[in-house]
């Protein structure tokens, strides 16, 4: 079988960076409040954890966004859901039609800011439902209503 073709919305890469600087949010405050309440005064290990913290935060926030994106791809075809996702450990799935249980749309703060969507596919999997995510939204009901189409038509257990 070859991959999946379809990438998720470009605005994924704006999303995963916004979800990746929220994450370092509260590690920076941390080290505001450190660096207020420390007696000692050295301001030696507040600049060496704030220096590296910054560094490692960049690389997350510019890298792993990109990263994600050349991974991440989908598909839908009469018989099945194709997903591959990922960035560091990469995961492939393939959801058949005739197993699948539900279809549900998933929108966060950050994806109705970007105007995103995520797809749920569940399944009678013991590994758990199959996620589209950064979807634009037109494309995610677009999709939700052609696997429901698909499912309806398709005779299986789903189970």
């Amino acid at each position: 079988m070859t991959d999946p073709q379809l990438r998720p919305s470009p605005r994924a890469r704006l999303l995963w960076a916004l979800s990746a600087g929220l994450m370092w949010l509260p590690v920076f405050i941390a080290q505001i409040v450190w660096a207020l309440i420390d007696t000692d005064r050295t301001s030696w290990p507040h600049v060496t954890v704030l220096v590296v913290s910054a560094v490692v935060a960049a690389l997350h926030i510019a890298i792993v966004p990109a990263w994600r994106y050349r991974v991440h791809r989908w598909e839908i075809s009469d018989t099945a859901v194709y997903t591959r996702t990922g960035w560091l450990s990469q995961e492939r799935r393939i959801a058949p039609i005739s197993r699948v249980q539900t279809v549900d749309t998933e929108r966060g703060p950050l994806d109705r800011l970007l105007g995103l969507a995520t797809v749920t596919v569940t399944t009678a999997s013991s590994a758990g439902a199959v996620k589209i995510t950064a979807l634009d939204q037109g494309v995610a009901d677009d999709t939700v209503a052609r696997l429901t189409d698909i499912a309806g038509r398709t005779v299986g257990d789903a189970t």
